[in-house]
């Protein structure tokens, strides 16, 4: 076993080389380095456990334009995934025992293979998961019959709402989203989503509106069940509350606002090693619009694809090198393990 002082070498030669997020910010504090605070609660160097999730960004394209997208993305964007690239991704899939695939934009649906994608998912037996931004289904009546596809595809939805009223939800997310998300979570419910007994998974997600961490996952979701119900008649699985992490648009918030200091703070101060251990690039790999390969979405946003000593595009996948790699941290990480931990899955503790 390696020496504590080797450990540090270790952690000064790779991992801290990439604090992209410490530079050219108008900020006078430093803050710990994530992998120091890992290595201090046993946890360096991070490494996979099973990989289970395989995460595909399959386009940036988007018919919304939301403040706090991590994404960046919009309906400028021109990224969209290849057929040959999610062939790619299927010819891996094949050789793996990831058990669920979750498909993610942008709008995923924007992509034009999209519907043939998950067909082809079906067919090998993968959980698919969708993350739909709800007001795509009412955008264009090409998308109109995405609950019945959905349905027909047993697909695993998840859609953002960010509150249960209109003011918050559209200062979020642009003028009269919130209308067209109950509309299009009315349908859902209609074709089956997020009604006991259907087997038809429906969740949400909650993303707090400013420079604060959410608020207990279980309390949200019960008063989001509450209020949807008793206004809308709208019924839901559960509620993930995720943390915004501090990258693309919501950093350019932090930092506009001067709440970027704070933010960070916040973030370091409520570190929390149980949270670290369960976080979710330990289970899953992220796949971006051109194949590339990351540990997880956010790394991907920021450009750090996964060690060199690993495959680093999904043609070349190879899950016994990818499990033996060590996982690319860097400052944004500490948003994963605040609190009760962040996932794309909600709280990890």
């Amino acid at each position: 076993m390696k020496s504590l002082a080797a450990r540090h070498d270790q952690l000064a030669d790779t991992s801290f080389q990439l604090e992209v997020l410490s530079q050219g910010l108008p900020t006078g504090r430093t803050f710990p380095a994530f992998g120091q605070r890992l290595l201090e609660n046993g946890l360096y160097p991070l490494k996979p456990s099973q990989l289970t999730v395989l995460q595909v960004n399959v386009g940036k394209m988007c018919n919304q334009v939301c403040k706090h997208c991590h994404v960046d993305a919009g309906p400028d964007r021109k990224e969209i995934m290849t057929r040959e690239t999610m062939q790619q991704c299927l010819d891996a899939l094949v050789h793996s025992d990831i058990t669920t695939v979750d498909l993610t934009g942008g709008a995923p649906e924007m992509n034009p293979h999209f519907r043939w994608f998950v067909q082809e998912l079906s067919q090998l037996g993968k959980q698919v998961m969708v993350r739909c931004n709800l007001t795509i289904i009412l955008a264009n009546p090409r998308y109109h019959d995405l609950p019945q596809f959905f349905q027909q595809h047993r697909v695993h939805v998840v859609s953002s709402l960010p509150y249960f009223t209109s003011s918050r939800t559209d200062a979020q997310r642009g003028d009269g989203v919130f209308e067209k998300s109950i509309k299009a979570l009315q349908m859902l419910n209609g074709a089956g989503y997020g009604v006991e007994g259907t087997g038809l998974v429906l969740d949400l997600v909650y993303n707090p509106a400013g420079a604060f961490l959410p608020g207990s996952q279980k309390s949200l979701e019960a008063e989001f069940k509450q209020r949807l119900n008793h206004l809308y008649g709208i019924t839901f699985n559960s509620l993930f509350a995720i943390t915004n992490l501090p990258i693309s648009r919501f950093l350019e918030y932090l930092i506009s606002s001067g709440n970027y200091e704070g933010y960070m703070e916040k973030l370091v101060t409520a570190f929390n090693p149980a949270a670290a251990a369960n976080v979710m690039c330990r289970n899953t790999l992220s796949v971006g619009w051109d194949g590339q390969l990351y540990d997880c979405d956010f790394n991907q946003m920021l450009e750090l694809p996964v060690q060199a000593n690993a495959p680093r595009h999904i043609k070349d996948f190879r899950q016994d090198l990818l499990a033996a790699r060590d996982i690319v941290l860097n400052q944004h990480c500490y948003g994963c393990t605040a609190g009760a931990g962040s996932s794309c899955g909600g709280e990890v503790v």
